[in-house]
């Protein structure tokens, strides 16, 4: 498990770039990744502590180890962690900017619009330069963080978007001062040529630079604030105390106090605490928290439950399986802050852009300067040109373009119970072209139930299943308990029988209280023992080519009839195999079964291609042939997909699986609902259209702008429209990601 820390002081793209690539040099990193939205970075490898942390303030940056601390602590100072503090702190600080702006375009601008001037400025230039400066000034001083992160980072060698706001706005203002002194030094020497005048200023600039870029900052800030609601909303939903029994008394108490294997008690519309099991009492229980569904699961004693879900309905008494950190609701929001915290390959290209963007687009400002002098252009003109290249230059969109998709996406799935546990994970699922998918607990129910049951003679249905029952009560074999629970429904009762005697391979033997003997079995073992006519064959024949299980019962030498049992297949199982064929999935089913049972079940579901006698340990042999078709996701629930489910390109474990499956797969659909996996390879390729279309109008806005900033195309850009773009630019690609929340990933209803 990688390391996690806390890093501070970052502004943008190049920040986090600059960060990642400083740590990746050190000895013993396998891999980093640093997150810009939230503040975070990811570590694997042997590399010390010390030395990260050691590496990080080299940089020009803080860090810190994020440790585990209990549950209800964490999630607090996360959910804070992840909180917008900075968009109430850049509105005051737009708010201070405007007024002193609007006072500077009065000074700077007001004559072109014919508004009076008080009468000692009438006319007297030096008196309006000095206005404007202070204004700027303070100006400046109110947004003083841009030049203190844009300085600091540039004397680190590691400059970043702050780095050429400072550049731009303090050139506009060194230039304006320089024109002031020299306007004074004319004013004092009536014989010399008047060679400036207030049209040198770029006092204005200056201010009107910074108070666009806290607006577009601050616009970031609000959107960038968005893209966390899921994250924080699972947060939100972490129960902070609970009501366990002790002593016999029923105590309130902070759930980090709760322990495993403690009591606790739930009333109706109470959130449960903890994850726990049902030792008293029933209830309905709404899971839409975990799992999205709005129906509430009916819960009974011997039934799991998870914290965070609402009791609907009964009191119910629960024993505490997991707390803290354990909960699934815990282990949810752990996915989904990790998988933020990872890169998506496709962001490579952009991080390494974004890694020279800076000192790039200085040089280029550099250049454009000195072009136009050498072009002839006096250095107030050339000098306006470079700072435009300066203020419209953004690395921001393109650092992210990918890392707000990403979380966007992360949080749509979670709020419909698809978990995806890296931003890699997230990408490749929609690039799957063959989906594996186990039949047992999968594509079927994985516990049998009785289909059919045809009665022989006289002999009447109850009296069947009865004497069925009587039979398969003694048995803990998987048919037997699905012919027991058929009866418990119908509420038909068991007769008394003595002398079990279980015959494995064949069938069950009894005696009932009368001394009638009681057998049932397969077709081959009751044929032996009584006069089984063609008829029945011919049906048992149909059951088993239908891929159900017939068992054959008597009675003495009277044939009672067949019940046919089989493990049925998910309501929705077969309206997923579809949705996966219309989205260019080819869908493979996977069993142990023998091929004639695989293919009438494969048939039911509309697979397009049936694998039968799969054994336990061939699954992932069978996923490393397929792989040469192309990306395959395996889809699975049980210990033995578990190697299966790691060989496959995306691992998808079906929520109510093991623990092992679950951990071994890339995603886990919490619903345990199969048309989940169609969803999840929707969600994937909504999300990487998305990324996609960030970083090319990224890559496009910088692609013109800086030429369009430096002259090239015969347009002077004014330095205040560069900064109105660039403030606008990263807002932009935040906002487009946002409309990943409108994507409805299910498809057809």
């Amino acid at each position: 498990m990688p390391d996690m820390y806390n890093v501070t002081g970052m502004s943008c793209a190049a920040c986090s770039a600059r960060v990642e690539r400083v740590v990746k040099k050190l000895p013993g990193v396998s891999s980093c990744a640093v997150s810009l939205l939230t503040n975070s970075m990811s570590v694997e490898g042997t590399a010390k502590v010390s030395d990260i942390i050691a590496a990080v303030e080299k940089a020009g940056y803080g860090a810190s180890l994020k440790t585990p601390e209990p549950a209800a602590v964490s999630h607090s100072q996360e959910e804070e962690a992840l909180a917008d503090h900075e968009t109430p702190k850049l509105k005051r600080r737009l708010a201070a900017s405007l007024i002193f702006l609007l006072a500077l375009m009065y000074f700077s601008m007001g004559h072109m619009l014919n508004l009076p001037l008080p009468v000692f400025f009438e006319g007297n230039h030096v008196a309006q330069g000095l206005a404007q400066l202070l204004l700027a000034g303070v100006i400046m001083v109110i947004n003083q963080k841009f030049f203190v992160s844009g300085f600091s980072t540039l004397l680190h060698l590691a400059p970043n978007m702050d780095t050429l706001v400072a550049m731009g706005s303090f050139s506009s203002f060194a230039w304006s001062v320089y024109v002031l002194f020299m306007m004074v030094a004319q004013h004092g020497a009536a014989t010399r040529q008047h060679t400036f005048t207030t049209h040198d200023f770029y006092f204005e600039s200056a201010g009107m630079i910074l108070t666009l870029i806290t607006i577009g900052k601050m616009l970031e800030a609000r959107s960038k604030g968005r893209t966390t609601d899921a994250l924080r909303g699972l947060m939100k939903l972490a129960p902070k105390t609970a009501t366990v029994i002790r002593n016999g008394q029923e105590l309130t108490v902070p759930i980090e106090q709760v322990q495993r294997g403690n009591v606790f008690v739930v009333r109706p519309g109470e959130n449960i605490p903890v994850d726990g099991v049902i030792i008293e009492g029933t209830t309905a229980v709404n899971e839409s928290a975990l799992t999205g569904e709005s129906i509430p699961v009916d819960k009974a004693q011997g039934d799991s439950v998870s914290a965070a879900t609402v009791n609907q309905s009964g009191y119910i008494k629960c024993e505490a399986t997991r707390v803290g950190q354990d909960t699934t609701l815990s282990q949810i929001i752990k996915m989904v802050s990790d998988a933020s915290a990872t890169k998506a390959p496709i962001a490579n290209i952009a991080d390494k852009v974004c890694g020279v963007f800076v000192p790039a687009v200085i040089a280029i400002a550099v250049c454009v300067v000195a072009g136009w002098m050498i072009a002839g252009k006096s250095f107030g003109d050339a000098l306006s040109y470079g700072i435009a290249v300066l203020v419209i230059s953004c690395p921001c969109a393109l650092g992210l373009a990918t890392p707000v998709a990403v979380m966007v996406g992360n949080g749509v799935g979670a709020k419909n119970g698809i978990l995806f546990k890296t931003a890699s994970s997230l990408e490749e699922a929609g690039k799957i072209n063959i989906a594996a998918l186990d039949k047992t607990g999968t594509i079927t129910s994985g516990e049998p139930k009785v289909t059919d049951i045809m009665t022989a003679g006289d002999i009447l249905e109850d009296e069947l299943i009865s004497l069925a029952y009587s039979l398969e009560a003694r048995s803990e074999h998987p048919l037997a308990r699905a012919v027991a629970d058929y009866a418990k429904e119908q509420k038909i009762s068991a007769r008394e029988v003595k002398d079990f005697q279980a015959l494995p391979g064949n069938g069950l033997t009894a005696r009932l209280a009368n001394g009638s003997s009681l057998t049932g079995g397969s077709v081959k073992f009751l044929t032996e023992k009584v006069n089984v006519d063609e008829r029945f064959t011919r049906e048992a024949q149909k059951f088993a080519e239908a891929g159900k299980t017939p068992l054959v019962f008597a009675r003495d030498d009277e044939l009672l009839g067949i019940i046919a049992v089989a493990d049925t297949m998910k309501p929705d199982s077969k309206e997923a195999v579809k949705e996966l064929q219309e989205l260019g999935v080819k869908v493979v089913m996977l069993t142990g079964d023998n091929e004639r049972t695989a293919k009438a079940i494969g048939a039911e579901a509309g697979v397009d291609d049936v694998i039968a006698g799969v054994l336990p340990d061939g699954k992932e042999s069978v996923i490393r042939e397929l792989q040469a078709q192309g990306k395959v996701a395996m889809v699975g629930d049980g210990i033995n997909d578990a190697p299966a489910l790691t060989r496959a390109d995306i691992g998808v474990a079906i929520g109510a699986g093991t623990d092992i499956a679950i951990d071994a797969a890339d995603v886990v659909l919490m619903k345990s609902s199969l048309r989940d996996v169609s969803a999840a390879v929707r969600l994937s390729r909504a999300t990487m259209r998305n990324i996609k279309q960030n970083l090319f109008w990224a890559f496009v806005y910088n692609v013109i702008g800086i030429p369009l900033a430096a002259g090239l195309w015969g347009w002077k850009l004014d330095p205040m429209f560069g900064a109105a773009a660039m403030s606008l630019s990263s807002f932009c690609v935040v906002t487009n990601a946002l409309r990943l929340n409108l994507v409805n990933i299910r498809g057809r209803k």
